[in-house]
Parts: C-alpha cells; structure tokens; sequence
C-alpha cells in the first residue's frame, strides 16, 4: 500500500501580544497545487498537532487570496512574503511560519501593522478632493509618467518591504520604503501635486528619508517588484530641492 505523502509545518504561536512564543507542529496530506495558506484553512478545520494533541486554531490574516490586499504577510521559511502566494511545492521542508517581527503581534501569526497605516497618514498619501461635486474632468498624465506612476500603484501595504529593512525597528523612527514611495506616486499626480512640499516636508524630519540606509533589502522583498529605491533616490532630489527653497524662501529653485 503507498504511503501518503505528508507535508509538515513549525508554526511560531503567541497567545497574547503580551505571552511568550511557542512552537507547534502540525502535519498534514499533501495535496498537488496547496499553498500555505490551503495548510493553515486545513489546520484551522482540525487544530491536532503532530502528536495528535487538539490545539486552539492558529490565528493569521487574509482576504483576497490572490496576492492583491497585502493582508495575509508573514515569515515563511525565514523570508517575509504573502502566504497566499507562497505554494509548498516550492518550500523547503519542515515549512517554518513566523509573524512578522517589525509589528506587534496580536495573537500567532497575526500582527498589527498600524504603524505603516500611521506613516501613510503622516506622509498625506491620498489626494485631497475640494467637495463632492462633479469637478468635471482632472488634468491628464503624460503617458510616460503614466507608465511607471502605475508601478508605484500597486503597493498593497503589506508590509514585506518593513519587515525586510533593517532600519525599521523597536529602536527607530523610520517610516519605512512603502510609505516614502507613495510620496512620490501622490507628488507625481497632476492635482496631487498642489500637497507636494507638504509630503516632502515631512518625510525630512525625524523617521523620514534621512533614516533610509540603502540596504535594498525592500526592492529585493517587494512581492509586486515596485522600484522602491528608484523612489528613494528620487526623493533624495526633491527633498533637496525643497530644502533650497525653504532656505531661499522661494518657490522658483
């Protein structure tokens, strides 16, 4: 009679933001196709380990499953990516689930990403509307600017590029790559421009472009291969620019 193929999970578990960590493991049928988390719907519908102990369901994010809402990020296998699109054929073995460490964790897998919402706000990473009435129609974007204006568009705040950056931590301020490349993609619209200086503002104090160490790590973890650091780099000229004029006074610089 052929043995089952089985696929095995080490799951980092925490009962509360405030308990210590554990590890479980859990073991189940290979199935052709199964992704992580197919793993973690199937250990949710039987919570028994691997020594046949009933356990509590593992807690974790998701949503769309289909890699569009940034929910379901965590650490597999010591890398930070979207679990929905992580698929166990292609994981070393025993799979490791971790949360991710740059937030807080609220209960196993799951984690509190505040702080990156935090920073969007503070970088002003939407477009201010003047009412709700027919405005009639915006200016138009070059198509050139378009193009690569659509690249930074896709963010889905997952918080991967963070998590991947040695800079964001307990002990820093920074905002982190995503929240930076938004301030381009908002500063680059035609009526998103009016808020420029303001976004720039705030990305040259404290936590902002200056706290950037050029590791990459976040353009190398993008799950959407956005050219974060060609925002930084961006950034690093129009915050000097903004600079100039604060000093001068002037908006012609």
């Amino acid at each position: 009679m052929t043995e089952t193929k089985k696929v095995r999970f080490i799951v980092s578990r925490q009962d509360s933001p405030e308990s210590t960590p554990y590890s479980q493991e859990f073991e189940l049928d290979y199935r052709p196709n199964m992704n992580v988390i197919s793993a973690l719907m199937e250990i949710r519908r039987n919570p028994v380990d691997v020594n046949g102990k009933e356990t509590s369901p593992i807690t974790w994010d998701m949503n769309c499953l289909e890699e569009v809402c940034g929910a379901c990020s965590m650490v597999i296998n010591g890398k930070p990516r979207q679990s929905c699109t992580a698929l166990v054929d292609q994981l070393e073995q025993p799979i490791r689930l971790e949360p991710m460490k740059t937030f807080p964790v609220v209960r196993d897998l799951q984690v509190d990403r505040s702080r990156m919402f935090d920073s969007l706000k503070k970088v002003k990473a939407w477009i201010p509307i003047d009412g709700t009435y027919d405005l009639g129609p915006g200016p138009r974007m070059p198509e050139k600017k378009r193009q690569w204006a659509y690249e930074l568009s896709k963010c889905m705040t997952c918080g991967v590029c963070l998590e991947a950056c040695p800079n964001v931590n307990s002990n820093s301020d920074f905002i982190g790559p995503a929240p930076l490349s938004q301030v381009r993609l908002f500063n680059a619209h035609p009526t998103g421009s009016m808020n420029k200086s303001e976004r720039l503002e705030a990305i040259m104090g404290d936590g902002g472009l200056a706290n950037c160490g050029n590791s990459q790590n976040c353009v190398q973890s993008c799950p959407k291969g956005i050219p974060l650091t060609t925002s930084i780099a961006a950034l690093n000229r129009d915050t000097t620019v903004q600079m100039f004029r604060n000093f001068f006074g002037s908006d012609e610089v």
